[in-house]
């Protein structure tokens, strides 16, 4: 076995985890609609955090580019990657494991509030300040394109988007907007 050593990540001095955008996504994730939507997604290939930016910045009128800091792609890689792929490893019906399981979802769950924070970082320096360019439920779903892991998008996903445009738009509006 060959043991990589690598060295450790440097994080922004001032990051801030807990902000709006961390607060946005513990919001939407209540839902459990979006969040079943956003885990089918991601075993999809689609990225979570890349969602949740894609909505937060609709909601603020601003689209997503797609383009994102490599400091937060490198981070999802290397270390909310890695403790997924860990807890998912852990047998669910493994009494044993159980604590070991819950341990790694913990630290999987610190890690994606680290990532969103690198992201929100990033998007306050990097997109514009605001913007009301188009009704919200054009610009969610211009953003969650943008957030797609590839621009050939499955059929078979378009309910799920349709979804997350729909629930996204409620909370972006308070359910004045509907997108149908």
């Amino acid at each position: 076995m060959t043991v990589q050593h690598t060295e450790p990540l440097e994080l922004p001095a001032g990051m801030e985890p807990d902000n709006p955008l961390w607060r946005y996504a513990l919001a939407h994730w209540r839902d459990p609609d979006v969040a079943d939507a956003c885990l089918e997604l991601q075993s999809e290939g689609w990225s979570v955090s890349r969602i949740l930016c894609a909505g937060w910045l609709a909601t603020r009128g601003q689209p997503f580019s797609g383009v994102e800091d490599a400091k937060v792609t490198e981070w999802r890689s290397r270390v909310t990657g890695c403790l997924r792929s860990a807890r998912k490893s852990v047998p669910r019906a493994n009494d044993p494991g159980r604590e070991l399981r819950d341990t790694l979802a913990k630290a999987e769950l610190l890690a994606e509030q680290l990532e969103l924070a690198l992201a929100w970082h990033t998007l306050t320096e990097l997109e514009p300040e605001s913007g009301k360019m188009q009704d919200p439920c054009t610009i969610i779903r211009q953003n969650l394109m943008a957030a797609a892991p590839s621009r050939d998008i499955p059929l078979r996903l378009t309910p799920l988007l349709d979804l997350l445009v729909g629930r996204l738009t409620d909370q972006a509006t308070r359910g004045h907007t509907s997108c149908t």
